[in-house]
């Protein structure tokens, strides 16, 4: 009997996991716009920066993971504090599996049970599909609510081609009245988690 997926919140101790799910699409796609793959230690760094605010969710079988996802700061600006932006990333034989909408649908339940109230994803999108970037990031989050708010052209160099990349809108909540602070992600109760669809 296959073991069931279970969606948890990832610790600083994960990153040479992650990071192993995410060197791949550094190195051989443009769908991460850094040109080299973060150290194990940077990464570490950068999971522990997030999780003192934010949701940071790994998805895992038989306790090993096989995709992530977390949000950020969408900017760093005190009038933006009930935003935030997405990111995920599914280990490369997990694609088509219904494994990357499990993941975003806690994400956003988790952002919503925070205060957060618009989401953000910024996403690369070729003139033209090629081997290293598609239209499917793109039309992944078309599927789950996410409407297109905004293109750059170009703004993106790698593999000697030039990207545009998409800023796509998700609204979790009514931005009226005053919405008090998000809560930190390390304040969140097991319920809340629970009801979000995050074990513990």
């Amino acid at each position: 009997m296959e073991e069931t997926i279970r969606v948890r919140a990832a610790v600083p101790a994960d990153a040479a996991a992650l990071l192993a799910i995410y060197r791949p699409y550094v190195e051989k796609t443009a769908i991460s716009f850094e040109w080299e793959a973060p150290t194990e230690a940077v990464f570490r760094g950068r999971v522990e920066k997030t999780l003192k605010q934010y949701p940071y969710l790994a998805a895992e079988r038989g306790g090993e993971i096989l995709g992530y996802a977390y949000c950020g700061a969408f900017v760093p600006r005190a009038a933006y504090d009930w935003t935030a932006e997405t990111t995920i990333y599914l280990r490369e034989d997990q694609h088509g599996r219904g494994l990357g909408r499990r993941l975003y649908t806690a994400l956003e339940n988790v952002a919503k049970a925070q205060g957060y109230r618009t989401l953000y994803a910024c996403v690369g999108v070729p003139a033209v599909e090629d081997a290293y970037l598609t239209f499917n990031s793109e039309s992944f989050h078309r599927h789950l609510g996410y409407d297109v708010v905004g293109t750059f052209r170009g703004c993106g160099y790698k593999f000697g081609v030039w990207y545009d990349m998409v800023w796509m809108e998700k609204r979790l909540g009514e931005p009226q009245g005053d919405p008090g602070a998000p809560i930190p992600f390390p304040e969140l109760s097991p319920a809340a988690l629970a009801a979000a669809g995050v074990e513990p």
